[in-house]
């Protein structure tokens, strides 16, 4: 019997240009509920223990916000894309 396994986004960004894409390609979907998934999938593949250092936030915390059924504050949102060289900003659509 075949193996199956939950296939798992984090696993396939190895590289700074991969996050960022990905990342453009989550905001670019406009759904609210799907960003922190995309950010918590870069955080994982850059090393979510790193990512809570350099934020400053708790790890366990940060898995617990970013998952499916998390609901992040802005100011998480906004230090999980500052650790990562990113700012959020508004733009026209």
């Amino acid at each position: 019997m075949a193996k199956i396994r939950e296939w798992n986004i984090a696993n396939h960004l190895k590289s700074e240009k991969d996050v960022a894409e990905y990342l453009d390609a989550a905001f670019a979907l406009g759904d609210a509920e799907y960003i922190p998934a995309a950010l918590g999938a870069a955080a994982r593949a850059r090393g979510m223990l790193k990512t809570a250092k350099d934020t400053g936030l708790d790890r366990s915390a940060l898995y617990r916000s970013l998952s499916k059924d998390g609901d992040p504050r802005f100011s998480t949102i906004d230090k999980i894309a500052r650790t990562m060289g990113y700012r959020l900003s508004l733009v026209p659509c």
